[in-house]
């Protein structure tokens, strides 16, 4: 996303806090992360400086009228309002890259701003204190101009709590009045769902509940935040500028914001190792062995399909992505007479043939990471559902769900390939030969699955619509 709030920050959103560690379910999330970095040093695109541009100029003139019309009895010395100012603008500099935006601990700043300076001008000076936050990267150019539309789109989380708290009246802080103070963090974050929630639907087509996943890590943060921005109001009443006591912790949040931030950087030079690797082997597979290679691009497109159909996590559709590429990679051990033999092998070289899944998960498993686990769905590629396949003869559910997958959409890829010694079959008779062998050879809830998948998905149905030829 692009926000960044009292917290998140889409692409900057508003909520602000650390989220939950790196695991192996956040694989998708450190994907998001990787395409919101590489979004952030371009311009916008059309449809999203439409949607930045109105969101921004809606802020702007409720922010203006809140500062004109809410009535104030409280007044700020410069000093204390350009502190604030410059310390939220700081604070706006610690990010937590979640999904696609990041968390900012600004919350910390924002809860003394809603208290000791004139609460209708709280909005406009959130802005200027994010604006501010920005200018080096824009004189570095690292930051597109257009972009500090964004930076206003994100201010919209500082309107709500300052309604809140402007119409029950400029009181001294007081725990009492907990009811209010409650209400102002609620309005906060109905303020950042909307105008985040807003700009990456129209602007990115990402749906309210896709970005609240990553939100409401945002939210988890203010609202741990918020009692000790509260317990810096309360100390300010008796210590001037005591409000900037919470420089240390920003510098502490800053430091964990780094570390954090280096370790996706690795997690994502990782997967990209794994993704060399693994089309580094489907190059070698390729050259060993053409129609193999080409087969294993057909089974890949199918497999991540019907992955997505199925409801696989992150991690799983990752490692079935990658075991339909390597799928055959154990046959560079296989002769390559008798791979290309152009007719039936014999019972000794169908055997010598069979033994490809095992070299797989060996070559595999020598790689380690990611890849030995996807050895482990490449040595189950070939077992049948009903127990009868090779090399372990396992049945139903003791073979991995990734690899029943990449076995149906192999076996479809397979028959509607031209070889030596057939013709390929139309896409609808190979259909057909998959429910013939539903609950037998193949997993019933698959087969369906890719039935499904091909006839919603055109891209995909077009890949099998002319075969691959007969490379012999």
């Amino acid at each position: 996303m692009d926000s960044t709030p009292g917290g998140y920050v889409a692409g900057v959103t508003h909520a602000e806090m650390m989220a939950p560690p790196l695991v192996a379910s956040d694989v998708d999330a450190n994907d998001l992360i990787e395409q919101s970095r590489l979004r952030a040093f371009r311009r916008l695109s059309e449809r999203d400086f439409s949607a930045s541009l109105i969101l921004a100029a809606g802020f702007l003139a409720a922010a203006v009228a809140m500062a004109v019309v809410i009535p104030t009895h409280r007044s700020a010395s410069p000093l204390t309002i350009t502190l604030l100012v410059l310390a939220y603008a700081v604070a706006s500099h610690v990010e937590f890259e979640i999904g696609t935006g990041s968390v900012l601990p600004t919350e910390l700043i924002l809860i003394p701003m809603l208290f000791l300076v004139p609460i209708g001008s709280v909005p406009l000076l959130v802005a200027l204190g994010l604006c501010l936050g920005r200018i080096p990267a824009l004189l570095a150019r690292k930051l597109p101009p257009d972009r500090i539309l964004l930076l206003l789109v994100n201010s919209w989380h500082a309107v709500g709590p300052a309604l809140v708290i402007g119409l029950a009246g400029e009181s001294r802080p007081s725990s009492d009045q907990w009811p209010i103070y409650v209400a102002a963090l609620a309005a906060q974050f109905g303020f950042d769902i909307a105008s985040s929630g807003t700009r990456e639907r129209l602007a990115l087509g990402l749906p309210l509940r896709s970005q609240l996943r990553f939100m409401r890590w945002a939210f988890v943060v203010d609202a741990t935040l918020a009692p000790v921005g509260l317990a810096i109001v309360l100390a300010e009443y008796r210590q001037p500028y005591a409000f900037l006591v919470v420089m240390p912790l920003i510098a502490l949040l800053a430091a964990f914001a780094r570390e954090r931030q280096t370790r996706i950087d690795h997690a994502l030079e990782l997967k990209h190792a794994y993704q060399r690797t693994a089309f580094l082997l489907g190059e070698i597979v390729e050259w060993n062995d053409a129609y193999t290679g080409l087969h294993s691009r057909q089974v890949v497109s199918l497999a991540v399909d019907v992955a997505q159909a199925l409801g696989l996590d992150p991690y799983d559709r990752r490692k079935t992505e990658f075991a339909a590429l390597l799928h055959d990679v154990g046959k560079i051990r296989v002769p390559p007479e008798i791979i290309n033999k152009p007719g039936p092998l014999t019972d000794q070289e169908r055997a010598i043939m069979q033994t490809h899944t095992i070299e797989g998960e060996r070559i595999l498993g020598q790689v380690g990471g990611l890849l030995a686990d996807v050895g482990h769905v490449v040595r189950s590629s070939h077992e049948r559902f009903d127990g009868t396949g090779y090399p372990d003869g396992l049945a139903g559910d003791q073979i991995p769900l990734t690899a029943r997958i990449v076995a149906c959409c192999d076996a479809l890829s397979a028959m509607v390939t031209n070889r030596p010694y057939r013709r390929a079959l139309p896409v609808d008779e190979a259909i057909a030969e998959l429910r013939a062998s539903s609950g037998r050879q193949f997993d019933p809830r698959v087969v369906e699955s890719l039935e499904n998948v091909l006839e919603s998905n055109d891209e995909v149905a077009a890949l099998l619509g002319d075969p691959v030829p007969s490379l012999y």
